[in-house]
């Protein structure tokens, strides 16, 4: 990996990881577990909720030793994995690669409050009426779009036999 690729990793995931951090501590300070700011009238809420299972609430019944095992040390695993493929496809494959960085750094923002809180800040909260998607943050949305970028390139076969 060159410095050019190495300085796209940095600005890309840091700046993921800077927003995320930055937007849950101003919801942590500014508005109380469970309250919320109506943004637009049956659409947008910001709602300060911890999530203490995976995406859409996945595993968040699970007991704490199951959960602190699966976010923590399978999400490292999958973090390791995500900068080993970016080592491997940065040069040739920009635009994978910003997604692959937009992965990682959505991966270390919530990793980080896994280990402050043993649970994550999510604070955007969309819904129709009083039918809610799953409240999320600027991790997750990182992620979400650095996945649908890593699906583009498996679908179009896009991706070197590694």
């Amino acid at each position: 990996m060159g410095k050019k690729e190495l300085i796209r990793l940095i600005l890309v995931s840091g700046g993921i990881v800077i927003a995320d951090q930055v937007t849950k501590y101003l919801i942590t300070l500014n508005l109380a577990l469970h309250d919320y700011i109506v943004v637009v009238e049956n659409f947008f809420n910001i709602n300060h909720v911890l999530n203490p299972g995976g995406a859409f609430g996945f595993f968040a019944d699970g007991s704490e030793v199951v959960r602190k095992f699966i976010f923590l040390f399978l999400s490292s695993l999958v973090a390791l994995f995500i900068l080993w493929l970016y080592k491997k496809v940065a040069r040739d494959l920009v635009f994978l690669s910003f997604g692959l960085a937009l992965i990682f750094g959505g991966a270390i923002g919530n990793l980080i409050d896994r280990f402050r809180f043993g649970k994550v800040v999510d604070f955007l909260d969309f819904y129709i009426g009083t039918t809610h998607w799953p409240a999320f943050n600027i991790a997750d949305s990182a992620i979400s779009i650095g996945m649908a970028i890593l699906i583009y390139h498996l679908v179009l076969n896009k991706i070197p036999d590694l």
